[in-house]
C-alpha cells in the first residue's frame, strides 16, 4: 500500500468512544513489549505514529489510526505480564472482548508473537476468542532478526504446532529489517478488498 497519509485518531475504552464504523479495521493485538507499536510504524512508514515504550503494558486504552483516509488500524492493549495494576489487568479483557464482538467494521486481528517463546495460555485464548467471534486472526512472529534462519525455522515449527496451525500461516517479521512487510501488507489488502502494490520495490519480504 502507497500510504500517503497516517493520522491518530482517538483513543477509547468503550463503544461509545469508538470512531464511526465506516472505513475497514484492522486491529493488532499480543503480549506486552511484543513490539505490537514497532510494527504498526514499520507498517505506515512512521517513526513515532504509534508511542514506544520499553515498559510493558504502557499502553491500556484502544488507540485508532487512519491511514490514507480509508483504513483504520486500531492498537490493542498489550496483555501478559505487563507492570500494571490487578485492576487494571482486570478490565483489559472486557475491554477488548467488547470491541471484537461488536466492532461491524473489523475484517481482521493481527494476533502478534515473539519467535523466540512459545504461545502462552493468552495467545492461545485469544486464537480462541477471534474464532468464537468469527474475527479472521493473522498470526505474526514478530522480532525475527534475533535467531539465525535455521533457529528460525525451527522455532516456527514449534510454535506453529502449539497454535496447530500450518508454520507456513505464520508470518515472520522483523521492525529492524523491514522482513514480511510486504507480504503482511498484502494480506491485510486482500481482506478489506485494496489491490495497491507495495510502496516501494527494496523492502524485504
Amino acid at each position: 500500500m502507497i500510504i500517503k497519509s497516517a493520522e491518530f485518531v482517538t483513543s477509547a475504552v468503550k463503544p461509545a468512544q469508538y470512531p464511526e464504523a465506516v472505513h475497514p479495521e484492522i486491529a493488532f493485538a499480543g503480549r506486552s513489549n511484543v513490539g505490537k507499536s514497532s510494527l504498526i510504524n514499520v507498517l505506515v512508514n512512521r517513526k513515532r505514529l504509534v508511542k514506544t515504550s520499553t515498559t510493558p503494558g504502557r499502553t491500556q486504552l484502544i488507540n485508532f489510526f487512519i491511514v490514507n483516509g480509508q483504513l483504520m488500524l486500531v492498537d490493542l492493549p498489550g496483555y501478559g505480564y505487563a507492570r500494571v495494576p490487578a485492576s487494571v489487568k482486570r478490565q483489559w479483557g472486557p475491554m477488548i472482548e467488547t470491541y471484537l464482538s461488536g466492532r461491524p467494521s473489523l475484517k481482521a486481528v493481527v494476533l502478534l508473537m515473539d519467535l523466540r517463546r512459545t504461545p502462552g495460555v493468552e495467545e492461545l485464548a485469544f486464537m480462541d476468542w477471534l474464532q468464537q467471534y468469527g474475527v479472521t486472526a493473522v498470526p505474526v512472529l514478530t522480532k525475527a532478526d534475533k535467531l539465525s534462519k535455521t533457529e528460525r525455522i525451527k522455532q516456527r515449527k514449534r510454535i506453529a504446532e502449539a497454535l496447530e496451525r500450518a508454520p507456513e500461516s505464520l508470518l515472520l517479521f522483523s521492525a529492524k529489517t523491514g522482513l514480511g512487510r510486504e507480504t503482511l501488507w498484502q494480506q491485510l489488502e486482500t481482506m478489506i478488498g485494496t489491490t495497491h502494490g507495495p510502496e516501494n520495490g527494496n523492502q524485504h519480504s
